[in-house]
């Protein structure tokens, strides 16, 4: 028994392992390369959450005025059913209100507050002259060509099925992308939009490494477009004892910042985005691993280091 096994199970193996690295190296043999219109290099988190206040016009208009490929939002749902640019359903970091945006009308919103601490670089401030809670409607009427990744952060029929309407009724499937670490969520987002390109959720990027290590990856059909994902050395850089550094920090970087996966998914027309950085040794470090791009609360600051460090192209480029 043991004979056959190795007679016919080693030939089989190595045949596999053969062609697992040739379709790592050259997956359009297997797969269509997705091509989504633009290299996001440069994406601004809450459209730049460390300059302007977050999620406001006056912030993306600073962001485009940086060069940025991506802005990055947040959305909810008022109780009359207007969709607006939001981090959280609670307005009590932001505005000082302890209330919920589902529960009040949107005549009935307040401002945000005059400065807010930067969620990712904590003691920073962010102030600006725009306070308004935007509509969705007006961000799309306003950037009508600029590209924006959409986080649904909360199981809502009507709010996903609201943003896949205003995104169709403004013809820009095209430059508008689902995002969610819910994979129910990212379902349902898919079902009211299918045009739409989407990201990894949490569990199938967990699926997609695992399938990289064990070499099947390659042979998997993956229909999403974006893998947006922490970098591990910014977690809890401060807080964590020496002693455990390896353990938090350079384990998971090992596991999970792979160059050639990274490459792999850039051949497969699959973008790789980091976030949220906003300090140039995390530029410098994202960069290294080959990604496509960074999502920062600072687009000058990324500006600035793109301009004096120009990452290469891709080889598919």
């Amino acid at each position: 028994m043991s004979c056959h096994l190795l007679l016919y199970g080693l030939p089989a193996l190595g045949i596999y392992a053969l062609v697992s690295h040739c379709l790592r190296k050259k997956p359009h043999l297997l797969h269509k390369p997705r091509r989504f219109p633009i290299r996001c290099l440069h994406v601004s988190h809450r459209g730049g959450a460390g300059e302007q206040i977050e999620n406001t016009l006056g912030a993306f208009k600073n962001a485009l005025s940086q060069g940025t490929n991506l802005l990055e939002l947040d959305c909810h749902i008022t109780k009359d059913g207007i969709v607006v640019v939001s981090h959280d359903e609670n307005l009590k970091r932001q505005t000082g209100h302890d209330i919920d945006i589902s529960l009040t009308y949107y005549k009935d919103l307040p401002h945000y507050l005059s400065s807010l601490e930067v969620t990712f670089s904590p003691g920073e401030v962010s102030h600006g002259t725009d306070h308004q809670i935007p509509r969705l409607e007006e961000v799309f009427e306003q950037f009508p060509e600029v590209p924006i990744n959409i986080e649904i952060k909360e199981d809502n029929d009507v709010l996903i099925n609201k943003v896949a309407h205003l995104v169709q009724k403004y013809n820009r499937s095209y430059i508008t992308i689902w995002a969610s670490f819910d994979n129910q969520i990212l379902k349902k987002c898919r079902k009211a939009n299918k045009d739409m390109p989407y990201v990894f959720s949490r569990s199938r990027a967990l699926l997609m490494l695992g399938l990289w290590y064990v070499g099947l990856l390659p042979f998997f059909p993956l229909k999403e477009s974006f893998l947006e994902f922490v970098l591990p050395s910014i977690i809890n850089r401060v807080n964590i004892p020496k002693p455990f550094v390896f353990l938090f920090l350079s384990f998971p970087t090992r596991l999970t910042m792979r160059k050639k996966l990274f490459k792999h998914l850039e051949d497969r027309g699959i973008q790789t985005l980091l976030w949220v950085l906003n300090e140039d040794k995390d530029f410098e470090e994202a960069f290294s691993y080959g990604v496509s791009g960074v999502m920062s609360d600072y687009p000058t600051l990324l500006r600035q280091y793109l301009n004096a460090h120009p990452p290469p192209l891709p080889s598919n480029a």
